[in-house]
């Protein structure tokens, strides 16, 4: 840890904020790392989980947690060999009404569309050691999801601990419908085709996410204990992207088609 960083909770307060004013404002700032020197994960993860004790002192409601950087190139990008995590903030859950949802494209700084499969905790579970198949025996439901990635980081030059100190680069969620059958679906195999006003652009798998969806929430599971922290009943695990995200603008339109389930559609109003 640098030596700037030895009064790590004054530190973490301070960036936090900082972070918090950014998302406020709609506004961006220079990378941690350069202008910081944050270069500890950990510190960076001590960021975020004061950040987020910073907005639910304000009401903030969380809703479970995202895992981001499951796929090889985006780790081979920035240099790491495992993913991360962040908190999903309920301010930022745009229901999806008929399969459709708009979101306000005026909330983000520079937005970028995922296509994910969710995951419904239904029954305690925690690490270490945890495997794929015991999170899909503490799975309720499963649904497709919509995860907006944003950053508050000037034009998305981030290494790891800025996207980390960040939440993940956490924007906005949605959610189709919970689908118990999918439990008994090798998600490994699901496709996944995002439309973009009207062309198809990008196609994706299950198997994109750490191999398999399920093994991306088993490793967020077993990072958490190391944290004394656990996946609750009732949480819910975004859990990673099945296709390279897409740049969102205002007017822009996406569907997702999933085999097997019904399609999402999100407008950026």
């Amino acid at each position: 840890m640098p030596e700037q960083h030895v009064d790590a909770p004054a530190f973490a307060e301070a960036i936090a904020l900082r972070l918090d004013q950014a998302w406020e404002r709609c506004e961006t700032i220079q990378p941690l790392s350069e202008s910081e020197g944050l270069d500890s994960p950990e510190l960076a993860y001590s960021i975020q989980a004061r950040w987020t004790e910073l907005r639910q002192q304000r009401g903030e409601g969380a809703m479970g947690l995202k895992i981001g950087l499951t796929s090889r190139p985006m780790q081979e990008q920035l240099g790491v060999n495992e993913p991360d995590y962040g908190c999903l903030w309920t301010s930022r859950y745009f229901p999806a009404r008929g399969g459709r949802c708009e979101m306000p494209s005026e909330v983000f700084l520079q937005p970028r569309l995922e296509g994910e499969i969710a995951f419904l905790i239904g029954s305690p579970i925690a690490g270490p050691g945890v495997t794929s198949q015991q999170v899909l025996a503490a799975t309720e439901a499963l649904a497709v999801a919509v995860e907006v990635i944003d950053s508050r980081i000037d034009s998305w030059r981030i290494k790891l601990v800025d996207t980390i100190a960040d939440n993940s680069s956490y924007g906005a969620l949605t959610l189709g419908p919970w689908s118990r059958s999918l439990r008994d679906v090798d998600i490994r195999t699901v496709g996944m085709i995002i439309h973009q006003n009207g062309q198809p652009i990008v196609e994706g798998v299950g198997a994109a996410a750490l191999g398999h969806p399920a093994r991306a929430v088993a490793w967020l599971v077993n990072k958490l204990s190391t944290y004394g922290v656990s996946v609750k009943p009732g949480d819910v695990v975004l859990s990673g992207s099945l296709a390279r995200s897409l740049p969102a603008r205002r007017g822009d339109v996406f569907l997702l088609e999933t085999h097997g389930q019904p399609p999402l559609s999100v407008l950026f109003g």
